[in-house]
């Protein structure tokens, strides 16, 4: 992700906020309602861009350590999903 990503979370933040400012207004639960939901999506993008952007910097400075996670987390998924 990246700044397109974040910058769609703050997009999606303000239109949240002018929503429920509009259902405020109108004394409409719908609008007020979607307004807070678009307001906590764009929360989460933000959120997201940025904890994949720490991620893809951790890969970048430690590929090794990267891999070895990995294949452990392979591992332990294998094991857990084969077992009956």
């Amino acid at each position: 992700m990246g700044l397109f990503e974040k910058a769609k979370g703050v997009a999606n933040e303000a239109a949240g906020h002018v929503e429920e400012s509009y259902g405020e207004a109108t004394n409409s639960h719908e609008h007020r309602l979607e307004g807070q939901a678009r307001q906590i999506y764009g929360k989460g993008l933000g959120a997201a861009s940025d904890v994949v952007d720490t991620a893809k910097q951790r890969v970048e400075t430690n590929p090794l350590a990267s891999v070895a996670i990995s294949a452990g987390i392979g591992l332990i998924l294998g094991y857990l999903l084969g077992r009956k």
